[in-house]
């Protein structure tokens, strides 16, 4: 399914570079910006594209921008962003004057001048974006030097441990090392189990496939260079997938982890932990959420993901709101994606989480924004002892990363070269072909990707 997904959202992004190039916009073209009045006081209507199936969050955030932005109608299509779909709408003209999408998109649209640069949208409300947003946020909207969509959400990954499955073995947390692949196999050894040759427990469950930018960045390696030009084979980025093959191969093999993995019934009460199918795993910080209301049948607890060099590390992903070169009402787009990522934003989202965690008698494990400010504020507010030392820690953990994330940057050729490193990590862990030459054929496609764009 995810790999069936993963095909279908390249083939909506190729669908979009042949209608942009067919428009012929090129990245030195604004599509206008520069006339943009993001000055005006916002009024008439404003459409937006986004918040599908918007959660209790999404509704306190939608209700305070709407009170900010008095006197202007607020037009929303809640269907989720699609790339197919935003192809019909340019060639329409039909586009509305925001659109939220997920962070990966915005250096290709950027690229082809479809979307509006917003540095003056925001010197013009006063926001300095590295002083509201994290860095590797910043930077995953940030192409040749400007920044092209207001980003939201920072999900970091970190390692969760099943300390019934680690102390039933004798693993101590020490041993859950990333940095130190002896010690970490090692700890592998001793809680992998097996039905015959079909994985029973894992040792650890890197999410092989679902936290590849992690296992690249994190080990030190990079997806593209200053100019968004893709750099999947760059030498340092062997060393991750090696060690990723090392992992999997121990475990049965590549082929036998994933079908295990993707039998895990992950957001259900059997989950992985409750049925105690892993010692550990690699989870966004979102996981700790689905996980709590089995608190009293799981004890967890939790460490850094950790570079070769031992220090911490973690990548930024979320989602972004951006305007559309052509957009009929930027001045109230700039402000109502403004609206919604500021500190009064947040606030009412968190008091909206803080009711839900009441009514449902769950952990409140705090809003990851994509700010530093409004993080800092709802943790000291929102996230206290909740009686269980265990996912107190899994909390602490995920705050204590936050700040060390780097940020994949924003390529023309973003989502395709996610396509192509997915293709080059299943060829390279099931054997197929070596780390070097699934990264090389992997480059080869994402390059053809990026000159499409570009124009080479």
């Amino acid at each position: 399914m995810r790999k069936r997904r993963a095909a279908l959202v390249a083939a909506g992004v190729a669908a979009v570079l042949v209608a942009t190039t067919a428009c012929g916009s090129s990245g030195d073209d604004s599509g206008g910006s520069d006339a943009a009045n993001f000055d005006a006081k916002p009024s008439g209507t404003l459409s937006a594209w986004g918040f599908n199936n918007a959660d209790d969050v999404g509704k306190a955030r939608m209700e305070y921008a709407a009170k900010q932005l008095d006197g202007v109608k607020i037009e929303m299509d809640q269907t989720g962003f699609d790339a197919q779909k935003f192809t019909t709408r340019l060639a329409s003209g039909n586009l509305p004057d925001v659109v939220q999408m997920d962070r990966e998109y915005v250096g290709t649209y950027a690229a082809q001048g479809l979307i509006m640069p917003l540095d003056k949208c925001f010197t013009t409300h006063n926001v300095v974006p590295k002083e509201r947003w994290y860095p590797s946020v910043v930077g995953d909207v940030t192409y040749k030097g400007q920044v092209w969509a207001v980003p939201q959400f920072y999900q970091p990954p970190a390692i969760i441990l099943n300390r019934t499955v680690m102390d039933a073995a004798g693993v101590q947390d020490s041993e859950i090392d990333t940095s130190d692949p002896t010690k970490l196999l090692g700890a592998i050894a001793k809680m992998y189990k097996a039905n015959g040759d079909v994985p029973a427990t894992l040792g650890f469950n890197p999410q092989a496939t679902g936290q590849m930018y992690l296992w690249i960045l994190g080990m030190g390696g990079k997806l593209s260079d200053a100019n968004g030009a893709p750099t999947l084979d760059d030498p340092a980025n062997v060393y991750g997938l090696e060690l990723l093959k090392r992992i999997t191969d121990a475990q049965g093999g590549f082929a036998k982890y994933k079908s295990f993995t993707d039998s895990f019934d992950v957001f259900g009460e059997k989950n992985q932990f409750v049925l105690n199918q892993v010692g550990a795993e690699v989870d966004a910080q979102w996981y700790p959420n689905v996980l709590s209301p089995y608190k009293d049948k799981i004890k967890l607890g939790a460490v850094p993901f950790k570079d070769k060099s031992g220090k911490p590390v973690t990548w930024a992903s979320g989602t972004s709101f951006v305007i559309p070169a052509k957009a009929k009402n930027p001045s109230a787009a700039c402000r109502w994606a403004l609206a919604l990522t500021e500190d009064g934003s947040w606030t009412a989202a968190a008091e909206a989480r803080a009711a839900t965690v009441k009514e449902k008698n769950s952990i409140n494990t705090g809003l990851f924004t994509g700010s530093p400010a409004a993080d800092k504020a709802i943790r000291e507010k929102h996230v206290k002892p909740s009686g269980n030392a265990g996912f107190d820690q899994v909390i602490s953990t995920y705050y204590d990363v936050v700040g060390a994330g780097v940020s994949t940057g924003a390529s023309p050729a973003g989502q395709q070269m996610k396509q192509e490193l997915l293709n080059a990590f299943t060829a390279a862990l099931l054997g197929q072909k070596t780390p070097q030459q699934a990264l090389a054929d992997a480059q080869t496609a994402s390059m053809q990707a990026y000159k499409s764009v570009t124009g080479g």
